[in-house]
């Protein structure tokens, strides 16, 4: 017998991540990014699924209301111990029942298992691929952490190894904080970037690095240049993975490699930590050329690891609204080059 009640506990819900999830953090489904989005005053429900009452899985759903539409956002996941036809449409029609009564048009879920996987449990008629980029690092470049400082030095591009060079050479400093007001450091770079860039800056990004750090999972790596701070980048640690959430670097100093360097220290700190494996997010599919993250691909691949890929976000269909939201954001996808 399947039923569904709301978990209260952190230690239950991180308890249940820890057994199978170690090593590849299911980011957005942590209780911590939960308690960013209370802070951001975004609603959210933490649900835990039970066959014949033992846990079997979980997820963090986001009812999000935004001016394109409501939805209910299943970021990374749902989470199963192992992943059933049956358990995820026992879910879905929990969900969807909730959701119709408060008129949400769509469920959007992207839990991080293979695309033949999804492909098999995914097909119901109502599902449709979601109409937006791969923005939740559903193919992401990992940097394994179980070699030696030196043996990643040397899997890195011989460029790379040289701008990390350069940059000590050029008195570039790298600070480590967890002072909440050092985010003002690096808030007006990401301003700045995200205006130059043309993207919608992340909400959040304080209360990301207030939530986190309060648990000691998070660090803000400042590079100085002549005590003018010229690249940041705030990294969370979760679940035996190191995370590149945000970064930006000053275009003035574009001359000044200080983001290898700044990368180089942040794979010491997380190997310090024991962690298993760095996450460098997101990079552009191979399959698509002038993918506006080419550039930034190139950079992350440059320190060595592998491609990780997974299941593309899946939308399940509940009312005629989702395809004005379908339309609009297919046509923002094909304008921006993703």
């Amino acid at each position: 017998m399947l039923t569904i009640k709301e978990i209260s506990n952190k230690k239950v819900w991180q308890d249940f991540i820890e057994k199978k999830y170690v090593g590849f953090s299911p980011f957005f489904q942590s209780w911590n990014w939960g308690e960013v989005q209370k802070k951001v005053n975004t609603t959210i429900e933490r649900l835990g699924i039970y066959e014949n009452e033992k846990l079997i899985g979980i997820v963090s759903a986001t009812f999000i209301s935004a001016k394109r539409g409501k939805y209910v956002h299943l970021r990374h996941g749902p989470l199963f111990i192992e992943y059933k036809k049956e358990y995820i449409d026992f879910l879905l029609s929990y969900l969807e029942e909730r959701a119709k009564k408060t008129g949400f048009s769509f469920i959007r879920l992207s839990p991080l298992i293979p695309s033949e996987k999804g492909s098999e449990i995914f097909s119901k008629k109502k599902f449709r691929d979601a109409q937006i980029h791969r923005m939740d690092a559903e193919v992401c470049w990992i940097l394994p952490l179980d070699i030696s400082e030196e043996e990643i030095l040397k899997n890195m591009r011989k460029s790379h190894r040289y701008l990390i060079k350069k940059s000590l050479s050029s008195g570039v400093r790298i600070e480590r904080t967890q002072n909440l007001n050092k985010i003002k450091l690096f808030l007006p770079l990401y301003k700045k970037l995200a205006h130059k860039k043309h993207f919608v800056a992340h909400g959040g990004v304080s209360e990301e690095f207030e939530v986190f750090v309060k648990n000691n999972q998070a660090e803000l790596f400042l590079a100085y240049f002549e005590n003018k701070v010229i690249s940041g980048a705030l990294i969370d640690f979760v679940d035996g993975m190191a995370i590149y959430r945000h970064s930006a670097s000053d275009d003035l100093y574009r001359h000044i490699p200080a983001m290898y360097l700044l990368q180089w220290e942040v794979i010491k700190e997380a190997k310090r930590r024991k962690m298993k494996a760095y996450n460098f997010w997101g990079i552009a599919p191979d399959d698509n050329p002038r993918h506006p993250w080419k550039g930034v691909s190139l950079f992350k691949t440059g320190f060595g690891g592998e491609k990780r890929e997974f299941m593309h976000g899946k939308d399940y269909v509940l009312s005629w609204k989702y395809w004005l939201i379908y339309a609009l954001e297919r046509i923002t996808k094909l304008r921006k080059g993703y």
